[in-house]
């Protein structure tokens, strides 16, 4: 089983620093997921664990032994892209036993290694089909099954599922967990743009943001304690939703204005110096419901996103910038136009000071 350390890595690209000095252990058999926003630098950051790019400065080790000068095929790493890359003229099997017998593995160990990921993959009965014969989601499991059969140390994944349609990503995203399921002593480091791929795949996600690391946990700790606002804003979808306050009093109860003029009782404490301060509320979609009484807050509902089994409203609030978001069952009879008063659950609240660091 094998761990990976980074320590203060730093990647530049001339007077560019992309990685600002990164710190992270990600321990062995760990599902580990980067993701932020395009240009955050988590796929800088896993090419550079790869060793397809140079680390500037710093130190990474992987099961202990340092690899900053290793190269990439000394690493026991193997990668899977956005790009299936499979050789056309080759079969399946031959894609897959390619690296392998270039290796100079034997016949017997190729084809023992290459039915195993073939059989953990679903992929048995298409191992004589060439890729043009395949779907994206089967291509892209032979490109996994490529990685598997090197029987690497470690696992790294470069937004595997973003060339495919969302019925195939589904799918495909249920055979990686699968795999993850039948290799449970291997360290595997997915980078998505993705969320629901990270809260569903992922030991703990890593939040990048400008190079930086912003936040790092299981999926229920960021979506339910975020450290930040912007954690906040970008972990669930729809995001949390996020109203400017002032605090009025402190105490076991926290007293909170909000911009619309409404009061909320917080039940935590948070420091007495907040006390007149600019703070943010914010509450998840989910934790909102249809006052039976005075409610929080209320407003006017501006659009209605029928799903099925829930719908998402949009409520315009006074003094409230964007609409606030509603997550209410699907068998609720509303309409666009009306004026509705909202209640939460007061557990699920959070506050953030000005500079959008969390307080409670």
């Amino acid at each position: 089983m094998v761990g990976l350390t980074l320590k203060q890595v730093r990647k530049n690209y001339g007077n560019m620093e992309v990685l600002h000095g990164i710190d992270l252990d990600i321990k062995s058999g760990e599902f580990i997921a980067f993701v932020g926003p395009s240009g955050c630098g988590k796929s800088t950051l896993l090419r550079s664990i790869a060793g397809l790019e140079d680390i500037s400065s710093g130190e990474l080790y992987i099961d202990g032994a340092l690899m900053n000068y290793v190269p990439p095929s000394k690493r026991g790493i193997a990668m899977v892209f956005q790009s299936y890359a499979l050789y056309p003229h080759m079969t399946v099997f031959e894609n897959m036993a390619f690296g392998m017998r270039i290796a100079r593995v034997n016949k017997a160990e190729i084809n023992r290694r290459v039915r195993q990921a073939a059989d953990i993959l679903q992929l048995t009965d298409y191992l004589d089909r060439y890729p043009k014969a395949l779907s994206g989601g089967q291509r892209q499991r032979v490109a996994i099954g490529r990685a598997i059969v090197r029987d690497p140390k470690v696992f790294l994944f470069d937004e595997p599922l973003s060339n495919l349609d969302a019925a195939l990503r589904v799918a495909t995203r249920i055979e990686i967990a699968k795999l993850k399921q039948s290799m449970p002593g291997t360290t595997m480091i997915y980078v998505t743009h993705d969320q629901v791929e990270a809260m569903t795949l992922a030991d703990r996600i890593v939040v990048l943001r400008g190079g930086d690391i912003e936040q790092i946990g299981s999926p229920l700790d960021l979506y339910r304690h975020p450290a930040n606002l912007f954690v906040a804003r970008f972990i669930g979808s729809p995001a949390m939703n996020i109203v400017p306050a002032v605090i009025e009093a402190t105490g076991e109860q926290t007293l909170v204005l909000l911009a619309s003029g409404e009061r909320v009782a917080v039940p935590v404490s948070t420091p007495s110096g907040l006390k007149s301060a600019p703070v943010h509320f914010g509450v998840r979609p989910e934790d909102l419901r249809l006052a039976e009484g005075s409610g929080i807050f209320g407003g006017r509902i501006s659009l209605i996103e029928q799903l099925g089994e829930v719908q998402l409203v949009y409520l315009d609030v006074e003094k409230v910038d964007g609409p606030i978001i509603v997550k209410l069952p699907g068998t609720e009879v509303i309409h666009v136009g009306d004026v509705i008063r909202l209640d939460v659950d007061p557990q699920r609240i959070r506050l953030f000071d000005s500079g959008g660091m969390s307080v409670a």
